[in-house]
């Protein structure tokens, strides 16, 4: 979820799968809380349930040609819903990835030349329309992704103006 999929190995194997033309559905369980165990193991099994209905509507809806249009993938987060963790989702949203970075970092000047860096949590409420909005209110958030980590026009456009006439 949020600016932590860049870092995530499903995702990650997800984009390589897309990268070589194969469809490819990041599957993963929980928010950005820290996660107790045993509550998230016991929401796997609602999060499997989810993805095996997922993939048959795409197989029905599909009509035998390809699950996902070509070269788009999918980042599915459900939510830990109830106290023991085998809750129901509230719904099913589709969402884009959060930019929230969530951790935040903390360097320190140890004085002898070396730097301490530390990390923790900085979570913050969730942008509209994103999977962290979406999983924080209960509800699985399906997000469209591709292998493409580049920009759209409009930030080349504004990349070309920042670095215009500079040499080398």
């Amino acid at each position: 979820m949020s600016g932590l999929a860049t870092h995530s190995g499903t995702v990650g194997g997800a984009v390589a799968a897309l990268e070589s033309g194969v469809p490819a559905i990041a599957l993963g369980t929980g928010g950005l809380a820290a996660p107790d165990p045993v509550t998230t193991v016991n929401a796997m099994d609602p999060t499997v349930d989810f993805a095996v209905r997922l993939i048959d509507r795409l197989r029905v809806r599909a009509r035998s040609g390809p699950l996902l249009p070509e070269g788009v993938g999918l980042n599915v987060n459900h939510p830990v819903v109830g106290a023991d963790g085998r809750g129901t989702a509230s719904g099913v949203a589709v969402t884009f990835q959060d930019r929230q970075p969530v951790l935040a970092a903390d360097f320190t000047d140890s004085g002898d030349g070396t730097w301490k860096m530390e990390a923790g949590p900085e979570l913050r409420p969730g942008a509209r329309g994103g999977d962290v909005e979406a999983v924080g209110a209960g509800r699985i958030a399906v997000s469209p992704m591709n292998a493409d980590w580049n920009t759209g026009p409009v930030e080349r456009a504004m990349t070309s103006a920042l670095v215009a006439g500079l040499r080398p």
